[in-house]
């Protein structure tokens, strides 16, 4: 008597078709997730140096207190924007086995320009007098 029994497929063959996992690429992507979230958390807590500013206005210029006001919470709300946009990107990335450690630089380049542009603005705010 002789068994017909078929095995039963193998899980790692049928998965060879997915991509691989990339070890390497998880740990950088969580490394540079952590490194970006500290980024945008002292570049928030940057934004209250705007409010000196306006230390010289009365005295030596003028001011446009609301513009100040614009531009000290575009550096310390804007930053937080795009970080829901990075972490829910990276995760999906890393569940679809793409490379993903370039979203959280993509993310901190963001966060630097808005940091750039919020200080712009608050500080345009001060024009000397004369």
């Amino acid at each position: 008597m002789t068994d017909d029994v078929t095995p039963a497929p193998d899980p790692a063959a049928a998965a060879g078709s997915a991509r691989p996992r990339r070890t390497w690429d998880l740990v950088l992507t969580i490394v540079f997730l952590i490194a970006y979230l500290l980024g945008t958390l002292l570049a928030s807590f940057s934004a209250f140096f705007l409010a000196f500013a306006g230390d010289s206005c009365g005295a030596s210029s003028v001011c446009d207190y609301d513009q100040m006001s614009a531009g000290m919470m575009v550096a310390f709300i804007g930053v937080w924007i795009p970080v829901l946009f990075v972490v829910i990107a990276a995760i999906v990335l890393l569940v679809l086995r793409r490379i993903a450690f370039w979203v959280p630089l993509v993310g901190g380049a963001l966060t630097i320009a808005i940091t750039i542009a919020g200080w712009v603005i608050a500080t345009t705010a001060v024009r000397p007098l004369g």
